[in-house]
Order: C-alpha cells, then structure tokens, then sequence
C-alpha cells in the first residue's frame, strides 16, 4: 500500500508542477489594455478552469478500478474496423490481428451458419456528448476506453465518435440511419478443429470472432452556429424540429408537409457533415443536400454489396486451449466514465479557447494572440502526454501487468471532491474523520483585472479625449513562484502520504479540494472531526490517531 501511495504522491508532485506553469502562462495573459475587459474576463475564467478542473481531475487518471471478466462471449461494436467470422482479436489493445487466423480460408467457409437479420432504426439526438454518441453506437464501456485512450482506429460510421462541436456557440443536432441485413456465425466444429495451434503459442491475440452482425449505418450531423444576439436554446430547438422534418419532407406525395419561408432562410444556415458505410457520389454539406441524401438511404443501407460489420462477437482463447494468451482483469465502467469525464472536460477546454481565438479583440492584439497561441501549445502537449499514459495504463490493467490491488487502493486512498461533494461527505455518519488536501490559492485575485475594472469607473477614464492615460497597478508576488509556499506544498503531499499506511481500514476518508483561503496560502491539510473543521494546518501525523481512537 505505502508504494502505491508513493505513486500517486510523486503524480501529484506533477501535477503541482504542471499547476504552476499553467498558471504562469495565466497570468502573462493578463495585459493592461482597457478595451479588453470582457476578454480578459473570459481568459481569467478560462486559465482557471483548466488549472482547477483538468490538472487536477488527471489525479483520477492514475486509479484504475479492475473487474473480473466473465467467461462468456463478449460483445463488441466494429466502429467501421474489419472484423470477420475467425478474426483474431486482442482485447488488451481493443485491435485486431490480422493476417493470423486459427483456420484456413476452406474451413472458415464451410459450415459457416448464416441468417438473414433484417432491421431499420432511425433516431435523432441534440447532445453531442461522448455517452450519447457511444450509446448510439452501441459501444460498451471498456471499448469506450480503449478509443478515448487512442487505442481504437475507427472508420465508416465509426468516424461519428471523432466528430465533435468546436465552438460553444454552435448548436448540434444528429440524425442516425441504421439497416441490418444478416447475421454470420461459426459453428461448433469450427471450434474443435483447429487448423494452426500454433497461433496460440504467439500470444498476440486473447479472442477469436465466432459472430457477426451486418449491415449499413449513417449518422449526419446538423451544426448552426449562433451569433452573440440569438438565444443557444431557442436556436437548439428550432433546430432540432428542422431536423425531425426531414423524413416528413423526403416522403414522396407527402403534401402536408412543405417548407415555408422561415424554414427555407433556417436551412440555409445549417451545416451538415456525413458520416456513413456506404460511399455517395457528394457527400451533403448543406440541409437540401441532406434532403436528397436521406431520400437515397434506405436503397443504399440495404443493399448487400454495401453491408458491412456492425457488430462482432468475440470468444476467449483460453477456453479453446489453456496456453492461450488471456484478459486477466477488465476496465470497469466507473473508471471508464472517469476518463469519459476527463476527456469531456479538455474538450470543453478547447471549445472556450477556440471561441477566445475567434474573438475579434484576439485578432486585433496581436500579443493578445500570440499567448494564447503559446496556452495552446502547452495545452495540446499536456493533452497528448495524459492520452499517452491512458494508452499505456489500459493494456497493462488488461493484461495483469498491473495488479488489481494497486490499481484499486489508489482510488479509495484519495478522492477528488468540490466543495458540494465534500459537504456531503461530512455529514456523512459512516466516517469519523477527514482529513483534506486543500489547495487554498487557486482562486486568486488578479491585480491587473481589478485595477481594470476600477479604472473604468474613475473619472479619469470617463474624461479621456484621445489622451494617453497611465494608471498604477499593484504588483503581487504570485503564490505559486513563492519558493516557500511550494516547499509547503510538497510537505503537506508528503504528510498526507505518511498518513494513508496508519489509517488504512479505519474510518478516515483522504480528499483533495479546493477552498479559498487567504490566509493559509498555497496548500494545507484541513482536518475534520465529526463532520466539525477543527484543524487548518495539520502536521502532527499521530495525534489525530490518537483523538479518533478514544
């Protein structure tokens, strides 16, 4: 236990680190340029987000939840990947092998049980998150995983899942067209007559695919952008009933249903992108385009030549012979949603910064512009570090190189919590003490936006006429370039891991929050005792022991 804990204190040693040059890059941002105050607002709000939510949420990274994987065949969707009955699967990567196969092309044909399976869905959907569209897609969990990580190259209508918003002012409504056709399987004397053993001995693989479903999907995505004056929900919902019309419209002799003036001037504004298994002469890039294309889907989905795997099922090796490389343990779904939330979160990230870019105040400064192209630098480099441990950490879960009690411990040992979850948790019988990581500083005050926002409301600025003015600003020694404070810091990380062997099995839940404090800066461990605050500079490891036992 007190390794692991090791490892995840020398994380956050990281994560501290990184804090700081985020917020480094923060505060040079800051220029003192009158006309720019709503700018500046958004960037102070943007920093802020990514140095409190994303540097350290990645915390939850690092634990992995590992659950026993059953026996059973699994099920998984092919995302557009060309998966066929006797395809050898690695479910450590989520890949494929191929060119490798456990029998030759004569008995995979023979005996094979096949069945027509024919069934149409069409469904409509305003949310463009990453549970929505891998809902759609039917993608469980772990699979979800592995493509956040990376892990998974996706094509045809498995493109859907890259596809997302750039903007916070777009609004975005998808339609999803799907036709099965028919379902293939192995039979039982496939599986007792193998004809390369041998490819059991490589290891390279964990599962066969015993089945598949086929068909034909398409998904088109509707996108409005909206300017600063119209209403993002009034706007979502005109557009999501344009959108819901265009089965009505495409219906020949359908004359109820026509467009009238206002939808005509709509359509012109909505955008559309394809994402599908069958290959149109034009894609559709406008809402009358995507008219004439919905009208062509049905033929084109049910067409044979046209069908491809929707969804594939797997059989373990190890059930076919022992030496057979195997999944030892699978990435739970709370874990996957974790990373799910994480990524969520540095997508948003990216939309504010995309938006902030856009900005005509951006163009016009051109240092303005050129931090922020700098912020993006870092961002992508931290982004594209995180996705590679991601990438790194799910295989080895999966395939035992990490152990479950490692992978397990580290997240019951310390939990993430904003300040709502942490009052729950104090009013919470069950645990007789807290003891919380506090980052006490990240909400600072920023003397240039305050000097800003009261230079605006003096009479000097009220009288300028074209005049240059100056106007004093404070200068603070920020937090985190205190060498100090950071020693401190890495303290109270090592504190809190001295603490995590002695209160192992007892009722002391650790946490890390936030909580503004001007008068412990930096960090501080905050105890609680019976839901009470009766510590803020915690540093006697035994001595709570001590009152919490009697």
């Amino acid at each position: 236990m007190l390794i692991h804990a090791n490892n995840l204190i020398n994380y956050a040693n990281n994560v501290v680190i990184d804090a700081s040059n985020v917020l480094t890059h923060a505060s040079n941002m800051l220029l003192r340029v009158s006309s720019c105050q709503h700018l500046f607002v958004l960037l102070k709000v943007f920093f802020f987000f990514i140095c409190s939510k994303c540097y350290i949420y990645s915390l939850l990274f690092v634990v992995v939840f590992s659950t026993a994987l059953p026996s059973a065949s699994v099920e998984v969707a092919a995302l557009g990947r060309l998966l066929f009955p006797g395809t050898l699967y690695d479910s450590r990567k989520d890949s494929f092998i191929p060119g490798v196969t456990l029998w030759d092309k004569t008995s995979l044909s023979e005996d094979l049980d096949s069945r027509p399976k024919p069934r149409t869905y069409l469904k409509f959907s305003s949310s463009d998150s990453i549970s929505t569209k891998s809902s759609l897609l039917d993608v469980s969990a772990s699979l979800k995983a592995s493509f956040l990580g990376g892990l998974v190259g996706v094509g045809g209508s498995g493109r859907f899942l890259q596809d997302t918003k750039s903007s916070n002012q777009q609004s975005r409504v998808t339609m999803f067209y799907s036709e099965t056709t028919r379902y293939e399987q192995l039979t039982m004397s496939h599986l007792h007559k193998i004809t390369y053993p041998e490819v059991f001995e490589q290891k390279t693989a964990t599962h066969v695919v015993v089945a598949v479903l086929y068909g034909a999907q398409a998904f088109m995505v509707f996108d409005r952008t909206l300017s600063e004056e119209e209403d993002e929900q009034q706007m979502e919902g005109k557009l999501n009933a344009m959108v819901n019309k265009i089965p009505k419209l495409s219906g020949e002799g359908n004359a109820a249903f026509k467009m009238t003036e206002d939808d005509n001037k709509m359509a012109e504004k909505i955008t559309c992108t394809f994402h599908g298994d069958v290959r149109l002469q034009q894609n559709p890039t406008t809402y009358m385009e995507a008219l004439q294309t919905y009208k062509q889907l049905p033929t084109l989905l049910k067409d044979p030549q046209n069908a491809v795997p929707i969804k594939v099922w797997l059989y373990p090796l190890h059930l076919l012979n022992a030496t057979a490389a195997r999944v030892e343990r699978e990435i739970s779904e709370s874990v996957a949603t974790n990373i799910e939330a994480l990524i969520e979160e540095l997508r948003k990230a990216e939309r504010t910064f995309n938006d902030l870019s856009r900005h005509t105040l951006a163009n016009s400064f051109s240092d303005i512009k050129e931090r922020l192209r700098s912020f993006q630098d870092s961002f992508s480099i931290y982004k594209k570090m995180l996705l590679k441990a991601v990438r790194r950490v799910l295989p080895a879960v999966r395939g035992g190189e990490m152990e479950e009690n490692s992978v397990t411990k580290s997240l019951e040992g310390v939990r993430i919590e904003d300040s709502d979850g942490l009052n729950s948790i104090l009013v919470n019988p069950d645990f007789l003490g807290v003891l919380c990581f506090t980052f006490t500083s990240l909400k600072y005050e920023d003397p240039y936006l305050s000097a800003l926002k009261e230079y605006l409301t003096t009479d000097r600025f009220k009288e300028l006429d074209g005049e240059h003015s100056m106007y004093p600003v404070a200068s603070i020694r920020k937090w985190f370039k205190d060498s100090d404070l950071m020693a401190k810091m890495r303290f109270n990380v090592n504190l809190l891991k001295t603490l995590l062997k002695p209160f192992e099995g007892q009722k002391v839940l650790f946490i890390i929050s936030a909580i503004s404090d001007a008068s412990n800066p930096g960090s501080s461990i905050y105890m609680y005792e019976l839901g009470q605050l009766t510590e803020k500079q915690y540093q006697y490891p035994f001595r709570v022991l001590a009152r919490l036992e009697n």
